[in-house]
């Protein structure tokens, strides 16, 4: 009996999920990029060549394969060849600067580095800095001299490997992903191969979504929200149709004619889809699944999502990288019931919500929501004393402060270091914005507290506008004033073209408090 097998057999390991699809439906399409369809056997044969490739080029159990991508082939055969391997994944966001991609690369140690042509100048100021990447595979372009050893992605395939299969645990390190970076130096999630196959496992429970899978991913891979997709699909047997960017007009004409039948999307893309024009004239009746996270999604957009994919259950999840991400689900039967709610710890998750001694609060009461379970993330990478800090009392403490009703949902009230205090008061940016979200000229709100001499801080709005639409401060002020207490109105209002995110799609509020900051 050859123990090895038995043993990875037993494990929840990422590359089994792939090899397993490929078994059961090997004709069936995994993959679809542009013009590019692969099958899972097709798909598998490229991934564990990579892996093979990787192992030759001294890629072993625990060393870190980077990649400098946007979303393609190449992103999804690297992700699953280093799982295949054993290899540690580390995705860098390609909208960092140059000194933010150099921190990454180094802090994460990351051997081989992939980089795609478009974004080569971003390494030239940085590459005699990252001085442990001992290779750069070249993706898109032949005849760069970055003064360090290259290959390029395609002549990979053009070499014959041996691929062979090393032991692995379902607790060993499967990715780094780098946290927002917010509040100083981002840090290293790390996950394992576990917390995505057991993330992968808890959404197909909340989903109505069994068999036939055919979704879209447009959001950037390097996000573990889209990653955990990859995940998913090879877990049902699905197909994804990748796309490079986020374009609204093609996910509309991409739902038509591929039936597409499940769409996930954080909520900012979910407003701009609704912006193309006549987007009410395509075809989505094949929707049966609409879900959004990696932001709070205000209410009137669930609405109108509700209202457009009439076939479609909603499904709404929230979470985040430290925990492989989703933490609640919302699902269908409760989403008109429990609008502005999150829903339910999902099946795998444990949760608390404590005050800041980690006393249990009362039902209703506002207090740090934190978690236990196979979705929590081993560790910051290198980074003992963050995650100390993260895992004391034996919890992974979130940052978001919630509240739960009597049947047990939750709601989310916001992230702790974003609570304003005026005059001695707590002020939720959140119950502000889901205001301004109401007003039928508004696109787009972002909450934050600004220094106030008197009162300690003041609430500003910050405010995009829909196209050819136009108020004044004072009118939305006085807005605000109808439906909110007098102290937490904005005293201050900012009108700008868009509103700075991250990666993830989640608002930048580090960014628009800096008085400096008008886009």
């Amino acid at each position: 009996m050859d123990q090895k097998l038995v043993s990875m057999s037993q494990q929840l390991l990422i590359g089994e999920a792939l090899k397993y699809a490929a078994h059961i439906v090997p004709e069936r399409e995994a993959f679809v990029y542009g013009d590019l369809r692969f099958t899972y056997k097709d798909f598998l044969d490229r991934a564990s060549h990579l892996a093979g490739w990787l192992q030759s080029h001294g890629i072993a159990k625990n060393d870190k394969v980077g990649c400098l991508f946007k979303n393609g082939m190449p992103f999804v055969e690297l992700y699953f060849g280093t799982s295949l391997c054993g290899g540690v994944f580390v995705p860098v966001n390609f909208r960092l600067v140059s000194k933010e991609i150099d921190y990454i690369v180094n802090q994460s140690d990351i051997k081989i580095l992939f980089v795609e042509e478009e974004f080569i100048d971003r390494l030239t100021p940085i590459i005699s800095k990252l001085s442990k990447v001992e290779m750069i595979v070249l993706v898109g372009c032949s005849d760069f001299d970055l003064g360090i050893g290259f290959v390029t992605y395609d002549s990979i395939y053009d070499t014959p490997v041996n691929f062979q299969q090393k032991e692995l645990q379902d607790d060993d390190a499967h990715a780094i992903i780098y946290t927002s970076g917010t509040t100083g130096k981002p840090k290293g999630a790390v996950l394992t191969h576990k917390n995505l196959y057991t993330n992968g496992l808890n959404k197909l429970y909340h989903s109505n979504l069994r068999k036939d899978v055919r979704q879209i991913v447009s959001a950037p891979l390097f996000h573990v929200a889209a990653l955990s997709q990859l995940v998913q699909n090879c877990l049902v047997k699905g197909t994804i149709h990748l796309h490079r960017d986020f374009e609204p007009e093609r996910i509309l004409t991409t739902i038509q004619n591929e039936r597409i039948n499940s769409v996930g999307m954080v909520p900012a893309m979910w407003n701009f889809l609704f912006q193309v024009p006549n987007f009410q004239d395509y075809d989505v009746s094949s929707i049966m699944s609409c879900s959004m996270g990696g932001a709070i999604c205000p209410l009137e957009l669930k609405k109108r999502i509700m209202a457009v994919f009439e076939n479609a259950e909603i499904l709404e999840s929230f979470g985040q990288t430290e925990m492989s991400p989703a933490t609640t689900y919302l699902t269908g039967e409760d989403s008109l019931r429990k609008t502005d709610s999150v829903g339910k710890p999902a099946i795998n998750v444990r949760v608390r919500v404590v005050d800041d001694v980690m006393n249990d609060v009362p039902i209703g009461e506002i207090g740090e929501i934190v978690y236990q379970g196979p979705t929590t993330m081993k560790e910051y990478y290198k980074n003992p004393e963050a995650t100390k800090e993260a895992f004391k009392g034996g919890w992974f403490h979130s940052g978001d402060l919630v509240r739960v009703d009597e049947e047990g949902f939750i709601y989310v009230v916001d992230r702790k270091k974003d609570m304003i205090i005026s005059g001695g008061e707590n002020i939720y940016p959140k119950e502000i914005e889901e205001i301004l979200y109401r007003h039928t000229d508004i696109l787009e709100a972002s909450v934050i507290g600004v220094p106030d001499p008197d009162w300690g801080e003041s609430v500003k709005a910050c405010i995009v506008m829909k196209p050819d639409k136009q108020l004044t401060k004072e009118q939305v002020i006085e807005y605000c004033q109808r439906w909110l207490a007098s102290y937490k109105k904005p005293k201050l209002v900012d009108f700008l073209d868009s509103l700075p995110r991250n990666g993830a799609g989640k608002v930048l509020k580090t960014v628009l408090r800096n008085e400096n900051y008008q886009k």
